[in-house]
């Protein structure tokens, strides 16, 4: 950053207070050098949802991922689950394109061969270049954690202690138990608009009553709250007895920062990973989980149709906003904290994490 932006970004990290919180500036969605600032100074900073044990029960089981434009390979290995960056140490080709399972790691470009564990193993013909040797040749490992089934990864070792980052959530879901549903089937959406924006939208029930009429009939609108942890949110409701097809209870929507979305329902998890791409586009990883239960198919397809009504809707509304992010008549507006609390936890943490950009 020159001294030009380094000025401006020190106009914008300046913390609101709660009384008189206003929105980050319409600048910040724009491509440009916020682009490259997310994704060092948040993406790379944070652990990131990668894979689910379901799909890691075998030795040799590998998942691939790419987490803030870094290819990630996730793998069940006899020492447990590695992650390691997917990029061969020669020419920097990847060793998988797609999830799979195999005995070893070879490079889809020249070849070469890794353990499971990282080490190199063998290179074609590179016996015949002096002084090369096997045993200096490594996968970079990447740190990695198991939580409630799930894997995440960090690509920066000052990521927080995940223990904090989740705390709290377990126990508040019970009788719920996220550890013992299974995978069912993912869905990805790319929307014309940039990754905070659809955060943002997450983070509110403000827009209900005017998106998304469905599931305000579904949750109990005048019940609906707001809590906050130091790297999480809590939006909860009850469900509206009687007018939906899940069973009675609450309704949990998990916001861990900064891209990863927990959606529970009784017999039911859907996570979410909003990813940045280029061209200012995002990219909406959508995973279903469920327990096995009389009525489980039905409830799923019950579950499918009414979750893409929903995002259908969202697609429509975030992209609509980047419209008006970009049409140079809007900066910033005023946050209603009674409904709109979370989303102003996350840019106080987005705030944070570009003040770190400033000189000291």
């Amino acid at each position: 950053m020159n001294n030009r932006d380094l000025q401006a970004l020190a106009k914008i990290v300046q913390p609101e207070s709660e009384a008189f919180a206003h929105t980050l500036p319409a600048v910040v969605y724009q491509p440009g050098i916020y682009d490259t600032v997310d994704q060092t100074q948040i993406l790379h900073r944070s652990w990131q949802l990668a894979a689910h044990e379901s799909q890691l029960q075998t030795v040799g089981d590998y998942v691939v991922h790419e987490v803030a434009d870094q290819p990630v390979i996730v793998v069940k290995t006899e020492q447990g689950l590695k992650a390691f960056h997917n990029v061969c140490r020669h020419r920097a080709g990847p060793l998988a394109f797609e999830n799979g399972h195999a005995k070893t790691l070879m490079c889809k470009y020249h070849g070469w061969n890794y353990h499971l564990t990282g080490a190199l193993k063998s290179a074609p013909e590179m016996h015949t270049t002096p002084g090369f040797d096997v045993s200096r040749y490594h996968l970079p490992e990447i740190k990695l954690t198991t939580w409630q089934s799930m894997v995440f990864v960090a690509l920066n070792d000052g990521v927080p202690e995940f223990d904090e980052v989740v705390d709290g959530i377990v126990e508040r879901i019970l009788p719920i138990d996220m550890g013992v549903m299974n995978f069912h089937r993912r869905d990805e959406f790319v929307l014309d608009c940039n990754w905070k924006v659809y955060v943002e939208n997450y983070l509110e029930g403000y827009h209900l009553p005017h998106v998304h009429p469905g599931l305000n009939k579904l949750l109990d609108y005048k019940s609906y709250q707001t809590e906050l942890s130091k790297w999480h949110s809590y939006q909860f409701s009850l469900l509206d007895q009687g007018t939906g097809f899940y069973d009675d209870g609450q309704a949990h929507y998990y916001f861990i920062y900064p891209n990863t979305m927990l959606n529970v329902l009784p017999n039911r998890l859907q996570t979410n990973q909003v990813l940045p791409m280029r061209g200012n586009q995002t990219k909406v990883i959508f995973d279903y989980y469920y327990p096995d239960f009389e009525g489980k198919d039905r409830l799923v397809l019950q579950d499918q149709i009414f979750s893409d009504e929903v995002q259908d809707e969202d697609v429509m509304i975030c992209e609509a906003v980047q419209k008006g992010l970009d049409s140079g008549s809007y900066d910033k507006g005023r946050l209603c904290l009674k409904r709109e609390m979370g989303l102003y936890h996350f840019q106080e943490l987005v705030r944070a994490a570009y003040r770190q950009l400033l000189p000291s």
